[in-house]
């Protein structure tokens, strides 16, 4: 969307632009609804409806910030965090005493 959108402007309630404000006004009350906003949800709120009525108009943008235009970057697909082999440990493995295998009196508390 275009980066002079007026979204701290616009109530995003009833549509109507209240003009511009101090960055110390946090919020404010609709001229045209009296509806009370918050300042950055009122915003979000305009954002995310242009964006959408953007979309839907099949007019989403097809330059950056710069005017070059925007290529779609290869994303590869994440790959899992290597972990390292734990240490291992000369000699055989300790046999564990709590389990024998068709005993169930490790398994009953007995």
């Amino acid at each position: 969307m275009d980066r002079a959108f007026p979204s701290s402007q616009v109530c995003s309630a009833c549509g109507f632009r209240d003009g511009p404000k101090p960055l110390q006004v946090r919020q404010w009350t609709c001229g045209g609804c009296g509806t009370v906003h918050d300042r950055d949800h009122n915003a979000a709120r305009d954002v995310l409806f242009e964006g959408r009525r953007i979309v839907a108009a099949g007019r989403a943008e097809t330059q950056n910030a710069c005017g070059a235009p925007v290529r779609r970057a290869h994303v590869p697909a994440q790959r899992a965090v290597k972990q390292e082999a734990p240490e291992r440990v000369a000699g055989p493995r300790p046999k564990s005493p709590a389990f024998r295998p068709g005993s169930t009196s490790s398994m009953l508390g007995s």
